[in-house]
């Protein structure tokens, strides 16, 4: 099916990932074999079915929005399904999708004990396996949910079972050391520089789950453009009111 047709059909084609979401923004930390199973699904070479779990703020939307991003660039059909929207979608959402070069299905734990749901996944599961030889040769299944498919919640078995056939990865989350590296990797991305001393302040004063810390990494960068003045442990007592 064209990739114009495919966007016709289903909206979640052409969702625009996040610019800041991508391979080069990510800090592996402990991660660094499930990053290359990812990056092996961009050239068509990653595994058939992937299953990746993780804590919140651990950057599975983050990796998937990375994933489907360099896919669609390369022109090839994909879609991300956030089931933590499933209220907002219809059922039939998963119509054709076994036919996709790229799949992902994020926040599978959403739809945990909604019975329609969860035989709507198991029946484009079986789909997608059924439909292997008319795909194109290296289509990829990434699943995401926040725990291992057993302890999910899902009362229908069968699926279950179907969510723990392919390779299963946990993504690992930070430690302060490597949260810190984050956030001096996303700064320096941003083209500004965060010492030491600043990210250390950061862990220790503000909760240390990364998305609030991106998020207040991205409010001292405009501070510090608005200001002309560089990130010091002062400046961002001021901006923050520590």
């Amino acid at each position: 099916m064209p990739q114009d047709e495919l966007r016709f059909q289903y909206p979640l084609l052409a969702l625009k990932f996040p610019d800041d979401e991508t391979f080069a923004s990510f800090y592996p930390g402990q991660n660094s074999a499930l990053l290359t199973q990812l990056k092996n699904s961009v050239v068509g070479s990653g595994e058939p079915v992937l299953y990746m779990w993780g804590e919140s703020g651990s950057g599975r939307s983050h990796l998937l929005h990375a994933l489907c991003s360099e896919v669609d660039e390369r022109g090839d059909s994909v879609a991300y399904i956030p089931l933590h929207h499933h209220q907002g979608m219809s059922l039939d959402i998963f119509e054709n999708m076994e036919n996709m070069s790229l799949l992902c299905i994020d926040n599978i734990d959403a739809i945990a004990g909604n019975k329609k749901w969860e035989k709507a996944l198991f029946d484009f599961y079986n789909r997608w396996v059924d439909n292997k030889e008319q795909r194109s040769k290296g289509a990829s299944l990434i699943l995401c949910a926040n725990n291992l498919p057993k302890q999910l919640g899902i009362k229908l078995k069968d699926l279950v079972s179907r969510l723990e056939w392919g390779a299963c990865y946990h993504l690992e989350p930070l430690n302060d050391e490597e949260k810190l590296g984050a956030l001096q990797l996303r700064a320096e991305l941003k083209g500004m520089k965060l010492p030491v001393d600043v990210g250390r302040f950061l862990l220790n004063r503000l909760s240390r789950e990364m998305d609030l810390l991106l998020n207040t990494l991205d409010r001292l960068d405009n501070a510090s453009l608005e200001a002309q003045r560089k990130l010091t442990i002062p400046f961002v007592k001021e901006v923050l009111a520590l």
